[in-house]
């Protein structure tokens, strides 16, 4: 699969970040969340991961800066608070950088309740992600190593969406359920 590029960018051509499916699920938990996005929001959704081209990890030094390179691009098209929009999607890079998380961010973390786990984990497989995601969900003991692919998903489905609904009942009263 190197011959795809780095991790980053395979992740974009047709990984877990893949340029249109994730876009589309983010857009999908956006409405769900706050309502239909703007224009600007919606370029915001399209762009706030393009950052991992490139990027030699996911979760290490150089993937935790992904999100600057469409901060910036939105920026220049639409001004310093959709650039902090798209920075704060990142809670890693917000926690660091000292910035408040942004409705990006929930957004981004519901939208995995749009995945199936035979769609997902394949395409975490092919693009290298599901290696790098495993290690570190071990290593910070999220989930053991030995438990399968499809258990560490459902945990971590569970995960995301408790915190995207507890941002959510902040807004609007969402009520969020896991999907199989």
């Amino acid at each position: 699969m190197k011959m795809f590029g780095s991790i980053g960018t395979r992740s974009l051509l047709f990984g877990v970040h893949q340029f249109l499916w994730h876009p589309f699920t983010v857009w999908l938990a956006w409405k769900e969340l706050y309502g239909p996005p703007s224009w600007n929001e919606t370029v915001c959704i399209a762009f706030h991961d393009i950052g991992y081209w490139g990027k030699k990890n996911m979760d290490g030094c150089d993937g935790l800066r992904h999100p600057e390179a469409g901060a910036e691009l939105v920026g220049r098209m639409f001004g310093e608070e959709y650039r902090q929009l798209v920075l704060g999607h990142s809670r890693s890079y917000a926690q660091i950088h000292k910035i408040s998380s942004s409705k990006l961010c929930w957004a981004d973390k519901l939208s995995i309740k749009y995945e199936l786990w035979w769609i997902y984990l394949p395409r975490a497989w092919a693009s290298g992600e599901l290696k790098e995601y495993r290690a570190v969900a071990d290593q910070t003991g999220f989930i053991d190593k030995n438990n399968s692919h499809r258990t560490w998903l459902n945990k971590l489905k569970e995960q995301m969406l408790s915190q995207a609904k507890e941002e959510g009942t902040k807004v609007k009263g969402v009520e969020l359920e896991l999907s199989a």
